[in-house]
């Protein structure tokens, strides 16, 4: 236990770091910019593209990226989808599932996952690793469950007990978004906000 108090003081000290430097930035919104595109890489890399910063800056620009097209417009769709939920919590919408699935439209508008139900729940069991749930190293939910876990989960973000700080209570709400929806890994970045 104590290590996990050393841990949530190390990444309170560095929060306040960030927000230190945030308000002596000419432009925060820049350091903002920049998150959400690195961000976008790491989710995506998770899923296998294979895009740098560089590649996307290009494809941004409209100048040919270094990997192949399919990559950059899949990361440029995470950066879409955060940018949207962003812009919408920004506006008052608070974090809720009618958010997730409006993000989740954005991401798989365009490119790979145009074909897989955008905006909507998974409606067939998925997992990660092997070729069958029965040898897979994670089985989420049955697709089933998830409209009553996503709701339990959006209870949980916005429940005043139990009182947790609050880098706890996002972590918790990143590991059981995760948990319910491993293939949704773009998203996981609003449930740490």
């Amino acid at each position: 236990m104590e290590g996990l108090y050393r841990a949530l003081e190390t990444a309170s000290q560095a929060l306040g770091r960030l927000d230190g430097v945030s308000t002596i930035l000419p432009d925060a919104s820049l350091l903002l910019y920049t998150y959400v595109r690195k961000e976008a890489l790491l989710s995506s890399q998770i899923e296998g593209t294979q895009s740098s910063l560089s590649d996307l800056l290009l494809f941004e620009i409209d100048e040919a990226p270094g990997v192949p097209l399919d990559d950059v417009v899949e990361v440029s769709s995470y950066v879409a989808a955060m940018n949207r939920g962003i812009e919408r919590v920004a506006e008052g919408m608070p974090i809720s599932t009618r958010l997730l699935r409006e993000m989740h439209g954005v991401l798989l508008a365009r490119g790979r996952g145009a074909t897989q139900q955008p905006g909507e729940f998974r409606r067939s069991q998925n997992w990660i690793g092997g070729t069958r749930p029965g040898n897979a190293l994670f089985v989420p939910p049955p697709f089933e469950r998830v409209p009553d876990l996503m709701s339990d989960l959006e209870k949980f973000i916005h429940a005043e007990k139990p009182v947790l700080p609050v880098l706890i209570r996002a972590g918790l709400a990143h590991v059981q978004f995760e948990t319910i929806n491993p293939s949704w890994t773009a998203m996981a970045v609003l449930a740490d906000s």
